[in-house]
């Protein structure tokens, strides 16, 4: 049953096409309009009778008693919808009790359907009449011959409609011979609202369970209009009288159900259609309601082709019932949609502005130009543009109306930069930025300049020193900026922060090195708050400056050199404010290594001195993604991206050999690491592959025009036995760790890193040496003596060894290979 259910919802769906605007996607918005403050007696509870208790022997009564009673509380709620004594919430009485009406109408075609399936053992969505079982249409013909005993007209319709789909259980043509009784039921209602509710939902239904009997459907909205002129009888005017209900607010009352009808008739129609209701609207005098509904329902394209003849025919409509705001609202929202004749444009734009200009209610106001400025934007200049945001800010400013239109001004600025992507030409707009201050409530006035940036990062293609812009620019990020406080949240800083850093890396002044500079100043003073903004500002100042260097070859003027020491000095005075430690520490090394590559010494050793000095503030656990994570590994990737760098790094004159990395060794040895981790023996194996890069007589990479330690000291023997003694002390400390693994619950690890120091020596070390060939052998043997070791990896390393000593200056391998016997895993 459910995936039968669900295919037939799919075929029902499928009927009328995706493009159908459907009945449920309206009645939140007419829930929302259609209020009061009036008390209401509305009974919608069914059913109330059913708790009695029943006989065994009276089964069969019992069930038809409960249709019965099912019946009459569907008939007293159908009843509601005769009462108009609260006349402007009507719509929504509709729209909650047809709601109802749905309900029952599929509980009932559910209940056949079971019926169908008992009986027959199977089920037919699209079944023909024949094969529906006698009990099937029994059940089906006990409630439309129920339904015909109800007496008053109004119940007996609206039931009768709401199970109108159950007709396909007793005729082919049952369905088709209803609609036409159904509609001229309709015509003996009285009271024109309630009437043409009633054929609203008529056309609801038939769009569901008919949509190709259209005769139905424009029988129906004939009817309607030739009974359109009791609207204004006498009854009617009496009973807005009483209500206290002028004449446009009760003619709005009407929308909801004429725009419906319209769009049910006007669904996949021809043009030809179009013309025809045009000529009725004409005979009626170009009744304005029906004209606004005619301009909804019909494809915008056919409006937007007929644009000058609806201006005359709202020209000629009555202003005292239907506002001719509404109208050409409705016309400009087709507009919006498609493309009047390119001659008339402008003088269509002349004659809507020429009466919407002319409103003195803001919200009207606001309501109308909100439309008509996606028009503009779409089939005019600048000055066009320009002109109809001074108007706006002429109408709104007074009264700070604009405080209550909000939602209406960040729509206009929304279609604005949507056709406007040239932001030169949008901020030479000369009432673009006084339309901006009218956004005076903080949070909105965030989300606007938001979706500016969102705009100016998607359809921004080149980079731009364009100093209107810039200006611009600046003001829209330094107000997203400054909105930030204790309160927001992180997620809110980091879309901030994206959305400056990709203004910040479109400007580009080109060569004018110095202006960029004093721009990412500015920027930095601007921006303090958001340390991501800080962090890109850091890298683009790096960049200039290799971008300087670039220019130079590397070689230096008096002036290049200036400059570079200044963008140095940039980032040397930004780092620390940023609250990030690994951040710090990451930038700290990358500034060093630009300082570095533009010849800058001194600066180079202090950023990297301070990278230095803060490994020990770096915490035992950080935050990551928003969780607590352990920072030994974070500090292992660092350390190593820095020992790389240290190589080529020259010793400075007045600090003595390898002072910086005697320094590193210093702070790893007094860092306090976690028990049960051996990232500072990794740390050291790591030292280890520096020094020994650090012993040869030509490093394998240095940096262009900087003299590393092989040129300063040229293998000097001094050097290198200062290289040895390092290399001594880091090995003691391994060895002293390796003994710390001594016991049972960490042999393994033990294993594992004796044979990653092993490995260490075997790349990197001299093994003709006695000592550290002896040493080779016992890590070896350490590795296999609990049998934790690995023998793949152990007989890889072996055949690696051998295949090594079988290299010109390498038969000490073949001795060491025989040191190293195989332990089975028994």
């Amino acid at each position: 049953m459910d995936s039968t259910r669900k295919k037939r919802d799919k075929d029902d769906s499928s009927a009328v096409g995706s493009d159908f605007e459907p009945w449920s996607s309206k009645r939140g918005d007419i829930l929302a309009r259609y209020t009061t403050t009036e008390k209401l007696s509305i009974n919608l509870y069914m059913g109330s009778e059913k708790g009695k208790a029943t006989t065994t022997g009276s089964a069969v009564s019992e069930k038809v008693r409960t249709r019965l009673e099912e019946l009459d509380d569907l008939e007293e709620c159908s009843k509601l919808l005769s009462d108009t004594t609260v006349i402007q919430f009507y719509p929504s009485k509709f729209v909650l009790i047809t709601d109802i009406l749905d309900t029952f109408g599929k509980y009932l075609m559910c209940q056949t359907y079971y019926t169908i399936v008992n009986m027959m053992k199977l089920i037919f969505y699209n079944f023909s009449p024949e094969s529906v079982n006698d009990t099937a249409k029994e059940t089906c013909l006990n409630w439309f011959f129920k339904i015909a005993s109800i007496r008053e007209l109004i119940p007996r319709f609206y039931v009768e409609a709401a199970i109108l789909k159950c007709n396909k259980f007793l005729s082919k043509t049952g369905i088709s011979e209803c609609l036409p009784r159904l509609t001229s039921m309709i015509r003996g209602i009285g009271d024109p609202l309630v009437a043409v509710y009633a054929r609203a939902y008529l056309c609801r239904v038939g769009m569901e369970v008919a949509p190709q009997l259209k005769e139905s459907l424009n029988k129906n909205f004939f009817d309607f209009l030739l009974t359109f002129k009791q609207i204004h009888g006498d009854t009617v005017q009496n009973q807005l009288v009483v209500q206290c209900v002028e004449i446009p607010l009760y003619l709005t009352l009407y929308s909801p159900a004429i725009d419906w009808i319209l769009q049910c008739i006007a669904y996949r129609a021809p043009e030809v259609l179009l013309t025809e209701m045009m000529e009725r609207c004409k005979k009626l005098g170009n009744n304005a309601l029906l004209l606004n509904s005619v301009m909804s329902a019909f494809r915008a394209e056919f409006i937007a082709a007929r644009s000058m003849d609806f201006i005359g025919m709202i020209k000629e409509c009555d202003e005292s019932g239907f506002p001719k705001h509404l109208l050409f609202r409705s016309l400009g929202l087709n507009l919006a949609l498609a493309d009047p004749p390119e001659n008339d444009r402008l003088q269509i734009l002349n004659e809507a502005w020429k009466v919407i200009t002319k409103l003195k209610n803001p919200q009207d106001y606001i309501n109308c130009a909100e439309v008509w400025v996606e028009y503009t934007c779409r089939h005019f200049t600048k000055r066009e543009v320009n002109t109809v945001l001074a108007d706006v800010i002429k109408h709104m400013t007074p009264d700070r109306a604009f405080e209550d239109a909000y939602p209406q001004l960040q729509s206009i600025i929304q279609k604005v930069i949507t056709y406007i992507h040239d932001f030169s030409l949008l901020f030479s707009v000369e009432k673009f930025l006084p339309f901006l201050d009218m956004f005076q409530k903080e949070n909105v006035r965030v989300e606007v300049c938001k979706c500016i940036m969102e705009s100016f990062i998607k359809h921004q293609q080149e980079s731009t020193k364009d100093p209107v812009i810039l200006n611009a620019l600046l003001h829209i990020c330094k107000t997203m900026h400054d909105s930030v406080n204790a309160l927001t949240l992180e997620d809110e800083k980091r879309m901030l922060a994206a959305l400056i850093n990709g203004f910040i890396k479109m400007v580009s002044f080109g060569r004018d090195f110095e202006q960029q500079l004093s721009f990412y100043v500015e920027a930095r003073s601007m921006f303090c708050n958001l340390e991501p903004v800080l962090v890109q500002l850091i890298h683009s100042v790096n960049q200039l400056a290799m971008e300087t260097r670039k220019v130079m070859r590397g070689n230096h003027s008096r002036k290049t050199a200036a400059f570079v020491r200044a963008c140095v000095a940039f980032c040397f005075i930004t780092i620390p404010s940023l609250n990030s430690i690994f951040t710090r520490l990451n930038l700290y090394l990358h500034s060093g290594q630009v300082a570095l590559a533009n010849q800058c010494l001194s600066q180079a050793d202090a950023f990297f001195k301070a990278a230095v000095s803060l490994v020990p503030e770096v915490p035992k656990m950080i935050s990551v993604d928003g969780k607590m994570r352990p920072s030994d590994a974070f500090l292992l990737e660092f350390l190593c991206n820095f020992f790389s760098t240290l190589l080529v790094v020259p010793d400075h004159p007045e600090q003595g050999v390898l002072f910086l990395v005697r320094g590193l060794l210093n702070v790893i040895q007094d860092y306090t690491w976690e028990d049960n981790s051996d990232d500072k023996v990794r740390i050291y194996t790591n030292v280890l592959h520096l020094l020994s890069a650090m012993a040869q007589e030509v490093y394998i990479y240095h940096v262009d025009k900087v003299d590393s330690n092989d040129s300063l000291y040229g293998g000097d023997a001094k050097f290198l036995a200062e290289i040895n003694k390092l290399c001594e002390t880091v090995i003691a400390q391994i060895l002293d760790h390796l003994k710390t693994l001594g016991k049972e619950e960490t042999l393994k690890r033990q294993s594992q890193l004796a044979l990653y120091f092993f490995n260490t020596i075997l790349a990197h070390g001299d093994l003709r040496n006695n000592k550290l060939n002896q040493l080779s052998v016992n890590l070896w043997n350490l590795a296999q003596k609990h049998g934790f070791a690995d023998t793949k990896t152990m007989v890889k390393t072996l055949e690696y060894i051998k295949r090594r000593s079988k290299q010109p200056e390498m038969s000490h391998f073949t001795d060491l290979a025989l040191r190293l016997p195989l332990q089975s895993r028994t």
